[in-house]
């Protein structure tokens, strides 16, 4: 069994589709991703996708590929959050967002977590952000615990794609036993 990072750093290097921007950000992707995972594998905890308008073909793209049978591993459980509470842009006080949090609660026994893609300042943020361990990749803001990039950057959307791929690749790896997330 790999370590995780060394895996990770292979991984990069070897997959041609896979930038070589991601092994400069190992020390960030790395930890995010552990984590990540342990919540998923070691909790069983939910996945609540959560994007900006301008990232949503992105949460089109990981629901479409997260667990298409050509991964050949079985399907876990990532969804919409639009599909949990489709208000989500409208969530504005501190009442609303204790009772989303309780309906959450209530339909994930086992826990959930957001993987939110988008812009820092964008309302659907507000919940992902407020959730102590929320899979971040924010746009246009460094902040500590989340996968920081720009919304600047040209090479956005190439980036999230190669990011992706990155993931569901660990994914695998971590379910068939290639590498160990453990601490």
């Amino acid at each position: 069994m790999q370590e995780f990072l060394n895996w990770t750093i292979d991984t990069i290097r070897e997959d041609k589709l896979l930038g070589s921007w991601l092994e400069e950000k190992k020390y960030e992707w790395t930890p995010l991703v552990v984590k990540s995972l342990q919540g998923i594998f070691d909790y069983g905890v939910s996945v609540l996708i959560v994007t900006d308008n301008d990232r949503q073909w992105f949460l089109e793209y990981i629901l479409s590929n997260i667990n298409s049978s050509k991964n050949n591993r079985p399907y876990l459980p990532f969804y919409d959050f639009r599909s949990c509470y489709a208000s989500v842009d409208t969530l504005k006080s501190d009442d609303e967002v204790a009772l989303v949090k309780d309906m959450l609660n209530i339909s994930f026994p086992n826990g959930y977590v957001f993987w939110y893609i988008g812009r820092s300042q964008h309302v659907r943020a507000t919940l992902p952000k407020v959730e102590k361990h929320s899979f971040l990749w924010l746009l246009d803001e460094e902040r500590q615990d989340s996968f920081n990039l720009k919304s600047s950057d040209d090479a956005l959307d190439m980036k999230l794609l190669q990011m992706f791929r990155l993931y569901n690749k660990t994914i695998s790896a971590t379910l068939f036993g290639e590498i160990s997330i453990e601490a």
